[in-house]
């Protein structure tokens, strides 16, 4: 398998040239780089969360050399008088028109009719991932803007510097308009930005990155707001934190079912092997691999509820929706979307729709209905683990003395809030069209609301994760229970260890939320399949 084809290998060498190529306009103290990304290689969900921080971004020269190429083809084609949309031609529904005669002032004559976002910014990180994936279409070399523009995103992106970028203005359809006018406006030093967390006019935040406005001319405005960076990012950013706390609500599954010393056939490979799904069996493997050396109690009943007994085939499922939209997305990353294309090598200008989001739509869409789901099972399991009757004789909300104290009771009505809250977000924003545009776009997909509900999703379903967490912590304090299983053992330990002594409900929260972010998934297991050590009694064994 070539470098180009392996989904996770994103580093590359960087040569000397290029470095002096997008520091040149940095002060020293914005030359600071955590990650370094190359192109072309495949641009992973998990690789956009590096533009978070300073990234350095490397074009090999065959990429430079197809920028430069296409930019150069795409004034041959104008001098020969050919139309083009948006270097000939008005805008949208006004296509029918002539554009301005001035290049650069064709490019201000988009960005100023586009300049309209409403609602609070965009997180930096989201922001910066979008220029990222904008840099990474525009590096195709089919969108016929200039070399410097992609370097300027190179250079920006080895900075602190972020556009603020209000959340409202795309519909998803002829790419991320105005959200990526606001970015195009901070490059250029108008409106505002970040530098790091702080909000600052643009201009000043890129003097103090070191970086000059973004200068545009001939269909640069065009090619960077003519696409669905924003998105694509946003996606992508919802997929990454997802996939982890896929791997959280396993862990704290086996967590859950060791403190209660249950018995824990409902994992026996034998069922996963008969369902025939490969991704639900691979989620029981790794609830076996965190089960391992678990001793059951023997006071529990035969079956248990859903919430533990069907929880390998809701993760599993989970698991097969964001398998598709890893697809999905990481299509939408490494392709062009943009408006029209260029194809110098066989003289062909093919004006089509390659900015409509409709795929990430549904993907995002499924990735909210996903997340609200584990969401469902987390809140769920922090019900059954508060209540006497089903906890196995522990104290009524955990309480270490009841009525004294309140134990979790606070952490789960929290979590009962955030639930509902992820409920009433996973209505579906793909088919939610509404004719626009003059009837130009009469039907659109929402993609970028969609996606950025995803991401919003994601960020709340850490939040349920780590009420969960915190309240088998408390399980386990005050029923004196330590797991039988090492690796619930120790991830006990680490939630446990994690949050400071004095800490509030809600800081504790947090603090198990991130410490689930870090905690390492189990590798793929192996053993799916294999004959499984029996229990006492003769029941399949939990592992």
């Amino acid at each position: 398998m070539t470098p180009a084809h392996r989904p996770h290998d994103h580093t590359f060498a960087v040569s000397t040239d290029d470095r002096k190529r997008l520091f040149m306009t940095m002060t020293p103290q914005a030359r600071t780089t955590t990650a370094e990304l190359g192109f072309p290689a495949i641009l992973t969900p998990e690789a956009l969360e590096t533009a978070a921080d300073p990234v350095l971004v490397r074009l090999d020269e065959g990429a430079r050399t197809a920028v430069a190429r296409c930019h150069d083809y795409l004034h041959r084609c104008l001098a020969e008088g050919r139309e083009i949309y948006g270097a000939t031609t008005g805008f949208g529904p006004l296509v029918g028109f002539s554009g301005r005669d001035e290049a650069a002032d064709q490019c201000e004559n988009l960005l100023c009719h586009l300049d309209v976002g409403q609602g609070a910014d965009l997180p930096p990180g989201v922001a910066r991932a979008a220029l990222l994936a904008r840099l990474w279409s525009l590096a195709h070399g089919r969108s016929g803007v200039a070399l410097e523009v992609v370097d300027a995103l190179s250079a920006t992106l080895a900075t602190p510097f972020a556009p603020a970028v209000p959340e409202y203005g795309s519909v998803g359809a002829s790419g991320d308009l105005a959200p990526m006018a606001h970015a195009v406006r901070s490059l250029q030093g108008r409106g505002d930005a970040y530098l790091g967390a702080v909000r600052m006019p643009a201009g000043r935040a890129l003097a103090e990155a070191g970086l000059q406005p973004l200068s545009l001319s001939g269909r640069d405005a065009l090619g960077l707001v003519n696409g669905t960076p924003v998105t694509a990012a946003a996606a992508g950013l919802a997929l990454a934190a997802l996939t982890r706390s896929l791997a959280s609500a396993t862990a704290l599954t086996a967590l859950l079912a060791d403190i209660l010393g249950c018995r824990t056939e409902f994992a026996a490979p034998e069922l996963f092997t008969a369902l025939g799904h490969d991704d639900t069996a691979r989620q029981a493997a790794d609830l076996r691999a965190h089960l391992a050396g678990h001793r059951p109690g023997g006071e529990r009943a035969l079956q248990e509820p859903y919430t533990l007994r069907c929880a390998p085939h809701l993760i599993g499922a989970a698991a097969t929706s964001l398998r598709h939209a890893r697809r999905v997305v990481t299509d939408d990353l490494n392709g062009v979307s943009d408006n029209p294309l260029f194809i110098p090598e066989r003289d062909l200008i093919r004006h089509g729709g390659n900015f409509f989001g409709q795929q990430a739509a549904f993907a995002a869409d499924l990735m909210s209905i996903t997340a609200a789901q584990l969401g469902n099972l987390a809140e769920r399991q922090l019900d059954l683990l508060i209540d006497p009757r089903r906890n196995g004789g522990l104290n009524p909300m955990l309480a270490e003395q009841p009525g004294r104290d309140h134990g979790v009771q606070g952490v789960q009505l929290a979590a009962t809030s955030l639930v509902v809250a992820m409920r009433r977000a996973a209505v579906p924003a793909a088919m939610q069209s509404i004719p626009t545009n003059h009837h130009n776009q009469d039907v659109v997909p929402f993609g970028t609301q969609a996606a950025i509900t995803a991401l919003e999703q994601a960020r709340t379903l850490r939040l349920l994760h780590g009420s969960l967490a915190v309240a088998l912590a408390q399980a386990a304090r005050v029923g004196a229970r330590r797991p039988s299983a090492p690796r619930c053992a120790e991830l006990l330990d680490a939630l446990d260890t994690a949050v400071a002594a004095g800490s509030t409900w809600a800081q504790a929260v947090r603090t198990t939320a991130d410490l689930l972010d870090t905690w390492e998934p189990l590798e793929p297991s192996a053993e799916a399949g294999q004959p499984w050590a029996a229990e006492a009694g003769g029941r399949p064994a939990g592992g």
